[in-house]
């Protein structure tokens, strides 16, 4: 899943705060946040799940990325994680994506707008695609809510698959409508998050196996808890499902896994642990 990649301690703020107010002010604009900032983490999974769908045969992927942000609201970075059923088209098991975009708050409302390019290092030709988004987020009393729109423009790696030789595959497109809540518990150091998602794209594999959507229309959802242990450590458990049948599933096999006859869309639990910086 590539919402929640990134996640930012915020340990320390009070003695900041305490420092900030009996710091003169001269002191204050030479401690002022700097223009660009970089932020990331690195985390374990026990499933790298992408809309509902394992991407790593049900296993343990190993996941990070870093983000670097100016204060214009402009932004760039990258993300990486191990997969599973990618090395039987010659790749190297591993998926990298890089992005761009621009964020901004007005009032209680933010905005993000961005593009991200989904690359799949040493394999075959024509497996890697872009997809833009824009994210609207804002509050409903202690409820942080986030709507967002994810667009894939017709691509010859979302196209149906040809056995013609020489073929170049159809050209298709694919929308993602999500919708994400997280409320903390007061007093604790806990948030409990929700998510639903609904995919429209093509049914079918592109010519090297890439999809998105590749049973075309479904949904998938979750719900979780996350938990500060330690300084940056996060550990988070959560509960993911789609709608996706098993004979659907099986329509996945071999691309997204090593092993025939797996239900790599069902319902399972995920656990994270996560080091933010």
């Amino acid at each position: 899943m590539r919402t929640s990649k990134f996640q930012r301690g915020l340990i320390g703020l009070g003695i900041l705060l305490s420092s900030a107010a009996a710091t003169p002010a001269f002191a204050q604009d030479e401690e002022a946040a700097p223009p660009v900032t970089v932020s990331g983490s690195v985390g374990l999974v026990s499933d790298y799940r992408f809309r509902g769908v394992s991407q790593s045969d049900e296993g343990i992927a190993l996941q990070g990325g870093f983000t670097v942000a100016h204060e214009s609201g402009l932004y760039a970075g990258t993300w990486a994680s191990n997969l599973a059923g990618w090395g039987t088209f010659g790749g190297a098991n591993l998926e990298l994506d890089i992005f761009a975009g621009y964020a901004a708050t007005f009032g209680s409302t933010g905005i993000d707008v961005g593009v991200t390019w989904y690359m799949y290092p040493s394999g075959a030709n024509n497996t890697d695609f872009f997809e833009g988004y824009a994210k609207l987020k804002g509050t409903a009393g202690p409820v942080a809510l986030t709507a967002a729109v994810f667009y894939a423009p017709k691509q010859e790696a979302l196209g149906n698959f040809s056995n013609t030789p020489f073929s170049r595959g159809q050209s298709e497109d694919n929308l993602y409508l999500a919708g994400d809540a997280s409320i903390g518990i007061p007093d604790t150091p806990v948030t409990i998050n929700g998510h639903i998602g609904y995919s429209d794209g093509n049914p079918g594999l592109g010519p090297n196996g890439t999809s998105i959507a590749p049973t075309g229309k479904y949904w998938d959802w979750s719900i979780g808890a996350a938990v500060n242990v330690y300084g940056p450590l996060t550990l988070s458990v959560s509960y993911i499902d789609t709608d996706i049948t098993r004979a659907e599933s099986a329509f996945l096999l071999p691309n997204f896994s090593k092993l025939n006859g797996g239900q790599i869309a069902d319902a399972t639990v995920v656990v994270a642990l996560t080091a933010a910086f």
